[in-house]
């Protein structure tokens, strides 16, 4: 009975990002504007892609899905952590921590698996170009889709079943402005063996593998691209995947940052900086990376925008 009652705990206490009540007005502010700043970005790179007849493309495709999951993405996190700021309140149910857990990891992994198959679509458009709309046909691409879905509901899922079965006693507080899954782990009482095992293995499959199929199909790209005789071309070919690049060497730097921190100092501080860039900042500036070095996206934006005015 001692035991049963020790597992129903009611929640959690979200430290957040300071503990400085005169900084936090600043902080609300800021999170503010670059949540609204993600929100309508990435929600306009899918309305051009959605009014634009000439993007309705698999490329395209695939960004607006990116688009809608880094919108969602960062409503698991920072509309959470903007009301603890606003109310002065630091707690999260328990039911609600296990909710964002799932939703943030489920929305990462498919972050994960969307740039993979971008990375395959650009591959399939650079070295196989006359077959390309053969190879990249609807109905690959929405079997591509429904298994990024697929994967990432699992994986999500059954980290947080694993969850479930742990016990906590004690110290309920969280060194973070979410419920992060490694810090909830920490704060168990009973054996975590297998959940640390389960997120290396996650990791192999979540992060890893997606990482060397990427690198795999840019290794394809490049020696493509060299075999291209004139400068123009090659830098033609380079430009149609120049903007997916940058947003992979953000994803998974500030990624690799968050893993980094976490596993190699105590320092929660460091963590919450770099899951920040990770969490808010990233899904902040994909829009830009697109808009700004796509000139089809550009144009139609512009169109777009000036239907307002």
């Amino acid at each position: 009975m001692e035991q049963e009652n020790q597992t129903r705990i009611s929640e959690f206490i979200l430290l957040g990002l300071s503990e400085d009540t005169e900084v936090l007005p600043l902080l609300y502010g800021l999170f503010l504007m670059m949540y609204l700043v993600t929100f309508i970005g990435n929600l306009l790179i899918i309305l051009a892609i959605i009014s634009d007849s000439h993007l309705q493309m698999p490329m395209y495709f695939f960004l607006s899905n990116l688009s809608f999951t880094d919108i969602v993405f960062t409503s698991t996190t920072v509309p959470k952590m903007l009301m603890n700021i606003q109310t002065e309140s630091k707690n999260i149910t328990y039911e609600n921590c296990l909710t964002q857990m799932y939703f943030f990891m489920l929305f990462v992994g498919l972050d994960n698996f969307l740039l993979t198959v971008m990375a395959y679509d650009r591959f399939v458009a650079i070295c196989h170009p006359l077959h390309y709309m053969i190879i990249m046909n609807p109905q690959l691409c929405g079997l591509l889709l429904l298994a990024s879905w697929l994967l990432s509901i699992l994986v999500s899922l059954l980290h947080v079943l694993m969850v479930l079965q742990l016990t906590f006693c004690g110290d309920l507080e969280i060194p973070h402005f979410y419920c992060d899954l490694n810090q909830v782990v920490q704060l168990a009482c009973s054996d975590v063996y297998i959940n640390d095992l389960l997120m290396y293995f996650v990791t192999v499959i979540v992060g890893v593998i997606p990482l060397t199929g990427i690198l795999f199909s840019y290794s394809k790209i490049v020696f493509s691209i060299l075999r291209i005789s004139s400068a123009a071309g090659k830098y033609k070919a380079f430009s149609t995947c120049g903007s997916h690049l940058s947003v992979v060497s953000l994803f998974y730097g500030t990624g690799l940052g968050v893993y980094l921190s976490s596993a190699t100092t105590q320092n929660s501080r460091a963590s919450i900086i770099a899951s920040l860039m990770y969490t808010v900042v990233t899904p902040m500036l994909n829009p830009f990376i697109y808009s700004l070095r796509n000139k089809d996206i550009k144009h139609t934006l512009q169109k777009l925008i000036g239907k307002f005015y």
